[in-house]
């Protein structure tokens, strides 16, 4: 990084006018910390970041794909996964209220920082009392999402036993793209049927992509 003038290198940028100022390659670069013989660290961070597909991607890179690239070994491919969790850990804290969802837009915004970003399909499930409150939210399963992996036993089985009046399931796409499958739609119909025989109401399946998302119940409005 000798080539940048002592002034706008990541370190002294930031102490100078705060993190705010900071482009993502450099956050980046500052996580992880030095470059190699022929790259700096802020051409690591942004070959890091194009092969993320941008910033949002950077969550679904595994250690294996992260030391693909040049100048990223172990280590540093370690810092970046770690600095990763860490900005998720920031957005998903417990905090001591009971929180309340009357819209599909404020449970997607809750599920995700929570559940989106993952290299492989995760089906969950948001449990919720009469009032709309969360009881917990939960992975039922992990894994290419098919008719047995997101079965409503498995749904409705949990709302039972936390005594749910209405379940929201969920379940990330990979691509980051949301938009639902035929198979997306064939269980969400199974899973609103197994609800009306089980008087617990299934109010969304939500589908999270890269900062994006698809609800079933928005859809029925329209």
């Amino acid at each position: 990084m000798t080539s940048v003038p002592v002034e706008d290198r990541p370190r002294e940028k930031l102490a100078r006018a705060g993190v705010d100022a900071l482009g993502d390659n450099e956050l980046l670069a500052l996580v992880i910390g030095t470059g190699i013989k022929s790259r700096g660290a802020l051409t690591v961070a942004q070959d890091v970041i194009a092969a993320a597909d941008g910033l949002p991607g950077l969550g679904r890179l595994g250690m294996d794909e992260l030391e693909r690239v040049a100048g990223i070994g172990t280590s540093r491919a370690a810092r970046v996964l770690a600095a990763v969790e860490l900005g998720r850990r920031t957005l998903t804290r417990d905090t001591p209220r009971r929180l309340r969802f009357l819209t599909p837009e404020a449970a997607a915004h809750y599920l995700m920082p929570r559940y989106s970003g993952f290299q492989v399909e995760r089906f969950g499930v948001m449990l919720l009392d009469q009032k709309q409150r969360l009881i917990r939210s939960m992975v039922i399963s992990t894994g290419t999402l098919d008719a047995s992996l997101a079965h409503p036993r498995d749904v409705y089985r949990a709302a039972a036993l936390a005594s749910a009046a209405t379940v929201v399931v969920f379940h990330n796409h990979p691509s980051g793209d949301p938009t639902p499958s035929t198979l997306d739609r064939f269980v969400t119909k199974r899973l609103e049927m197994a609800g009306e025989v089980m008087g617990i109401e299934l109010g969304d399946h939500i589908i999270l992509g890269n900062a994006t998302y698809f609800s079933f119940k928005e859809e029925s409005k329209r």
